[in-house]
């Protein structure tokens, strides 16, 4: 498929606004805490999955509704896999259109990368997009991303699942600056490839993570929604805690 304009992904992104309104949907994070639910609970359930989930995929089956990838270092050491995983509906930024294999599933979002930028005004200032097809914020962590999107397709209630928000750097990582090169099985995710041996992931910056979060759950209230964790464990204390398999009785 031949990639559209940015003005007829901006009009297919407008489409999805408020189609969901007054459902709930789930947020998958990565952490182990994951490994502790059954997620073919969630198959009849809208859910938001990013990244590595199709490790999830080979094991149970579990596909997610929504796609998402946003870390560029996931894109690269993964290109193959996310440009053979097909969901109903996909998310990138628009910068990454260059580098996948275009499907009619995939939608591209404007990410404004300046939370990132040390010398841009919002320079760690979170902000959060409640529009999508204008455009995202990016904010230390892809599940705010997703948050901003499910904002835009106007679920009321958001549930959250593997989001441990603890990481455990191995001694046997290579550091530089930002960016960590794991040389052994990854113990922070919910499968030991998920950054494995050779792969590259970032300094996740949890405070910073936090800030974002705050800020989502500031709009979402406003706007008399709610984002509801409901992690097995994990160190979130940021949202109302629920348990996860009461949520299916």
């Amino acid at each position: 498929m031949k990639a559209l304009s940015p003005k007829k992904y901006r009009e297919k992104l407008n489409t999805y606004k408020n189609k969901f309104k007054g459902q709930r949907c789930f947020i998958v994070g990565n952490g182990p805490s994951l490994n502790k639910i059954d997620l073919n609970l969630l198959k009849k359930e809208y859910s938001f999955a990013v990244n590595g989930i199709f490790y999830k995929t080979d094991e149970m089956g579990y596909k997610p509704t929504f796609y998402v990838v946003e870390d560029q270092a996931v894109l690269r050491d993964n290109l193959d896999r996310i440009n053979d995983y097909i969901c109903d509906h996909s998310f990138f930024p628009s910068h990454y259109k260059s580098r996948l294999n275009i499907r009619d599933d995939m939608n591209f979002v404007d990410l404004d990368l300046g939370f990132y930028r040390e010398f841009h005004p919002y320079y760690c200032k979170p902000r959060f997009s409640q529009d999508c097809s204008q455009v995202a914020y990016a904010g230390q962590s892809v599940t705010f991303f997703n948050m901003q999107l499910a904002f835009h397709l106007g679920f009321d209630k958001v549930y959250l699942i593997g989001m441990d928000f603890s990481y455990d750097i191995p001694d046997s990582t290579i550091i530089e600056g930002v960016k960590y090169l794991s040389q052994g099985a990854d113990p922070n995710h919910f499968h030991p490839d998920y950054f494995g041996k050779g792969k590259v992931w970032h300094d996740p910056k949890l405070d910073r993570v936090a800030m974002n979060f705050n800020l989502a759950r500031k709009v979402y209230e406003e706007n008399g929604r709610e984002i509801i964790n409901a992690t097995v464990g994990g160190k979130l204390e940021l949202f109302r805690r629920v348990d996860f398999t009461s949520l299916f009785n």
